[in-house]
């Protein structure tokens, strides 16, 4: 959680930029469209809270108490580092409002022109909670993703992903994670498959050799994962892998925290460089948190 939150403060002074029209961040600086104070974070780490308070409040996974929250957070800066909401994704905000009419937590939109990246930057409270049991990672990271984000894609992104946080958490190799689809128990994608373009995307590993111009940092979740898995199958530590995934550009902010996510699992938080998790705003909350859903009971 932690490295998911130094992914977002970094990556927010290029948010919504043009690669190649800004020079590489190395450090954490804020600004942005923002106009973020260093270490603070955007909606990304706002909304991991929330999912993370929510599991913590109910000792369980509800879909309705986690969409009151993300509500908490829209509408009176709950969970924010500037206690407003001063950032929100259109698909959020739809669905939020389709909630407020009917009800109904399953709020995001199905079609799959909204299959953005909102519902795999707060992943990380998920697989934390359910690092015991694999099955229930997966399954539970997929419907964390329905709130919000209802499409396909953006639904099995967040079950593919989930397993591989908890296959770092449970120290899987590098190349256990990123050989074909990462399955610790054996057969579990055959009885629950992935989309096509999710199952081809892990299962090609054609990400491996690709170049930074081959490489799109949008708010597409098929391009974030890409990206992440990029940065994280081309490096050997957590600093070098967050920078390339950041200077992608674009939607830098989540690009940053969906590779936090990942590295910060798999590499651990004494190999995040502590110059950047001494700049993050509030970074006690983040470890108070992720030590709480890893309690036993």
């Amino acid at each position: 959680m932690i490295g998911a939150a130094v992914g977002d403060a970094l990556g927010t002074t290029i948010e919504f930029t043009t690669p190649g029209s800004f020079e590489p961040v190395t450090d954490i600086t804020g600004g942005g469209p923002f106009q973020l104070q260093a270490g603070e974070w955007t909606d990304d780490s706002s909304m991991m809270l929330c999912l993370a308070h929510s599991i913590l409040r109910t000792q369980k996974f509800t879909l309705t108490d986690q969409i009151e929250l993300y509500l908490k957070w829209r509408n009176e800066g709950a969970f924010s580092v500037t206690a407003t909401c001063f950032d929100i994704g259109n698909t959020v905000s739809q669905a939020l409002n389709s909630y407020v009419v009917d009800g109904n937590p399953e709020a995001g939109p199905t079609d799959r022109f909204s299959a953005g990246n909102g519902s795999l930057m707060r992943l990380a409270p998920v697989p934390i909670f359910y690092n015991r049991d694999f099955a229930a990672a997966v399954e539970h990271s997929g419907l964390s993703s329905k709130t919000t984000h209802g499409a396909e894609e953006a639904v099995d992104a967040c079950r593919y992903f989930g397993g591989l946080i908890w296959g770092a958490l449970n120290g899987a190799s590098k190349e256990e994670l990123l050989s074909g689809l990462y399955d610790p128990l054996g057969g579990y994608w055959q009885a629950n498959p992935l989309c096509d373009s999710i199952r081809d995307l892990a299962a090609s590993q054609q990400y491996k050799t690709k170049s930074a111009s081959e490489v799109r940092g949008s708010g597409y979740v098929m391009h974030s994962l890409e990206a992440v898995l990029w940065a994280f199958s081309t490096t050997d530590n957590f600093a070098e892998g967050l920078l390339k995934a950041v200077n992608l550009g674009e939607d830098a902010d989540t690009t940053g925290c969906i590779y936090g996510q990942l590295g910060g699992a798999y590499y651990g938080e004494p190999k995040i460089p502590y110059h950047w998790i001494n700049k993050i705003s509030h970074k006690e909350t983040f470890y108070l948190f992720a030590d709480e859903l890893v309690a036993p009971g």
